[in-house]
């Protein structure tokens, strides 16, 4: 093709390897990023491209090869309703990309374990997995786990709480720290200007999600809300029953509690407390997670507003852009972007 000539309309490998000069089987190579082709002809091949206007079908030339994705989910063990539906998404978008050669699978560690989201990590078989999304704490080891995982070509993508400072690939999930500060001019715009405490419940401080959303509410509510006490966290360790331990004595030492905000997924054991107090004066409570649970919460006015993210656009997500990383493929930044959605109990969705 001469300089200037204007694209093929449908150009194809085999005018890309006419342009450059080369074999079918380096251009191959060069598109699949295999080794051993040397770097001037992987720059011919790439100014080929450009010129033709080619264009690669990931997807076609996939399946044309048989090949198949392999992208492996790594949850929290903790039971609770926003991992369930999770794990619920996981195995419908499974079920439905199936013709697209694409298998989706998930493991379970312990919640709050660097020790043993490392091992699951480095449990991984790199020669079968093409990309791994975790869902779990920052810490060192993580961090050299997942280092090691990039190293043998294996796509990382974090989900729900970021690992930035890992060499994961992409984060999939909300803004934690706006999902913090949207809940606190909730809370204080639901409260208005009544004196009093505000109660945090979290699962723990060591993970980034929760201390995020943390600190953004606490930097609104000193901003816009000086009147109001927000407490030290109460850790329960997204664990129903803890959380229903610890509440009685945490309201005992503090009787003046007129609001909650539930960051993390003690949903179900601050439900089960307020069951057993129904004597209580009701305090304002601004939670997390549109589920089940929730939704009956805000129904029956026990729950004053629900910030929630999609969990089958976080599944969806982090399948995408596995994919796309696996093919050399841009991402679609905004198609990706997690909304935080907020829900009153005028406007919960059917």
């Amino acid at each position: 093709m001469k300089h200037g000539q204007p694209p093929l309309s449908n150009p194809t490998i085999n005018d890309i390897a006419r342009v450059a000069e080369v074999s079918l089987a380096t251009v191959d190579r060069v598109l699949n990023a295999r080794p051993g082709v040397r770097e001037a002809t992987v720059k011919k091949v790439n100014r080929a491209i450009a010129e033709l206007g080619y264009v690669r079908d990931a997807a076609a030339a996939n399946l044309a090869r048989g090949r198949t994705y392999n992208f492996v989910f790594i949850l929290p063990s903790n039971k609770n309703e926003f991992l369930s539906s999770l794990e619920a998404q996981i195995e419908h978008l499974g079920q439905s990309i199936r013709h697209e050669r694409t298998q989706l699978t998930y493991v379970r560690v312990a919640a709050f374990d660097p020790v043993a989201l490392a091992e699951a990590i480095d449990a991984i078989d790199t020669a079968t997995v093409d990309g791994v999304a975790i869902f779990g704490p920052e810490t060192p080891s993580v961090r050299d786990s997942i280092a090691l995982l990039r190293s043998q070509g294996v796509t990382v993508v974090s989900l729900v709480a970021d690992i930035p400072s890992s060499e994961r690939d992409h984060y999939v999930g909300v803004d934690n720290i706006a999902a913090g500060r949207t809940a606190a001019q909730l809370m204080g715009k639901f409260i208005g200007q009544r004196e009093g405490k505000i109660l945090v419940l979290t699962g723990s401080m060591l993970a980034r999600d929760h201390l995020e959303r943390r600190l953004g509410f606490d930097a609104v509510m000193t901003r816009d809300f000086p009147h109001l006490d927000v407490l030290a966290s109460l850790e329960g360790r997204d664990d129903p029953d803890l959380i229903a331990r610890l509440l009685p004595d945490t309201l005992a030492d503090n009787p003046n509690i007129i609001g909650i905000y539930s960051s993390a997924a003690g949903n179900e054991g601050l439900l089960r407390f307020f069951a057993s107090r129904t004597g209580m004066p009701r305090p304002v409570v601004v939670a997390h997670e549109l589920t089940q649970l929730s939704r009956e919460a805000l129904s029956n006015d026990v729950f004053d507003a629900v910030i929630s993210q999609d969990t089958g656009h976080l599944v969806r997500s982090a399948v995408r852009i596995m994919r796309a990383k696996r093919d050399r493929l841009p991402i679609q930044t905004a198609q990706e972007r997690i909304r935080i959605d907020v829900y009153l109990k005028e406007n919960m969705p059917p």
